[in-house]
């Protein structure tokens, strides 16, 4: 077969390990980046009109975030999702939303491992699904996180899906808000009688998606009325039974609380066990660059929280703490909706210094001063992690929490947010 892989990123190199086992396949790497690099050997077309040169080829895989529109083929246009979901023997649990999927899908397979399941993990979490599905049993669990990349042309649906939070994101790559939730919107499209959608209780754009099949069941978590699990009184609850004290929980934040109810609602729809439900909540101790503790110095907290790089993220981030907070701020404008965040700004009047970097940050600033925000502003133009460090470092004093929440990706000033965060981290732990 004549194959193109259209992007040579994370997904698209595992498309050509999956498919270049078949000796009988002739793989073409497209990719707009003239310099990319391959494997000695690999076919390539290289340069910004890769894409127009597609034409005859009996399968195009789509690597994320390339927009379905920009591939033109006689064939059949496919992606590694695509396939993973086609051809996986064990049921998969699929998280979407625009902030905590990663939380929550590493929460729900702490909990079925803490069960006794044997859970993969994939997806957009950082773990390609083809790559390990030879080793798939079908009595096995495949939690997978999806981003509206990957859902973008689905054509097929999880078997549980969960809905969280959606609100605007990646409107740089899609072309409006309504192509963001119709690509989220295939979590749910294809799901069948007999599966479950799990979906945030507040949101909008989530209850649309969970409303547009009338097939299989429906679940609101973190609210009583459907059966889903809730908080009440310190404890999680389903209707009014006691499942585990909050305490159990290993990370901090009313947000992440969110994300247990609605990993916990999965694990009882699919009869695991209160005990290893609280076993597995006991477990999980985080992801890095989600609000992630890097140490306390000189009395002060310091907190990685890299991977927001949307507005709500950071919401939810300085929600999560009481002490004065010196928050850094900034990057590349995604064309996220930051409103919320100056009205959190505003009510919360603990945090004490907003430090504004990248190429966003005189923006901000003007959306802060508009907003009529209080708080201490600076606009930070040094472009360094140790330079903006050691700027809050000079300003906070014992009882602080310094907090990486940048709101923004990270491509101006670093690779991705891993090293945004993995630079804030490491310079931290060095003083």
């Amino acid at each position: 077969m004549k194959i193109a892989i259209a992007g040579y990123g994370v997904e698209g190199q595992a498309s050509y390990r999956y498919y270049s086992q078949d000796p009988t396949n002739a793989i073409t790497v497209f990719d707009q980046n003239p310099n990319l690099e391959v494997p000695e050997g690999v076919e390539t077309v290289l340069g910004s009109d890769a894409f127009e040169k597609l034409a005859d080829y009996d399968l195009v895989l789509r690597s994320p975030p390339i927009h379905p529109s920009l591939l033109k083929t006689n064939g059949k246009i496919w992606s590694a999702t695509n396939e993973f979901f086609e051809q996986c023997p064990a049921q998969i649990i699929g998280v979407t939303g625009t902030k905590g999927k990663g939380t929550t899908a590493s929460l729900i397979a702490a909990i079925f491992e803490a069960a006794g399941k044997k859970v993969w993990l994939v997806g957009n979490i950082g773990i390609s699904s083809i790559d390990v599905m030879s080793q798939i049993q079908p009595d096995d669990v495949v939690v997978y996180e999806l981003s509206s990349f990957q859902l973008w042309d689905l054509k097929r649906s999880p078997q549980t899906a969960v809905v969280l939070l959606i609100e605007a994101d990646h409107l740089n790559i899609h072309d409006n808000m309504e192509d963001y939730v119709h690509a989220k919107g295939a979590i749910r499209e294809f799901q069948q009688d007999g599966d479950l959608c799990v979906y945030h209780p507040r949101n909008d754009y989530s209850s649309s998606i969970a409303h547009n099949n009338d097939k299989g069941r429906i679940i609101r978590y973190g609210i009583k009325d459907d059966g889903g699990v809730y908080v009440a009184n310190g404890s999680f609850y389903q209707n009014e039974q006691i499942i585990c004290s909050v305490e159990a929980l290993q990370l901090i934040g009313v947000h992440n609380q969110e994300n247990a109810c609605a990993a916990i609602t999965v694990a009882l729809a699919h009869g695991v066990t209160i005990e290893a439900i609280t076993t597995g909540l006991q477990t999980f101790q985080g992801l890095p660059h989600r609000t992630e503790f890097v140490r306390n110095l000189d009395g002060v907290d310091y907190y990685n929280d890299s991977f927001s790089s949307a507005p709500s993220a950071t919401v939810a981030a300085i929600r999560s703490f009481e002490q004065p907070e010196i928050v850094v701020i900034g990057g590349i404008d995604k064309g996220g909706d930051f409103s919320e965040l100056y009205s959190a700004i505003n009510a919360k009047p603990n945090i004490k210094e907003l430090i504004l970097i990248g190429e966003i940050r005189h923006k901000v600033h003007k959306g802060l001063h508009d907003a009529g925000v209080s708080a201490k502003v600076t606009i930070f133009d040094g472009r360094t992690m140790p330079e903006i460090v050691d700027y809050a470092r000079s300003v906070a004093v014992t009882g602080d929490v310094v907090l990486l929440s940048p709101a923004c990706a990270s491509f101006d000033m670093f690779k991705d947010f891993y090293d945004r965060g993995t630079q804030f981290r490491e310079y931290v732990q060095s003083l």
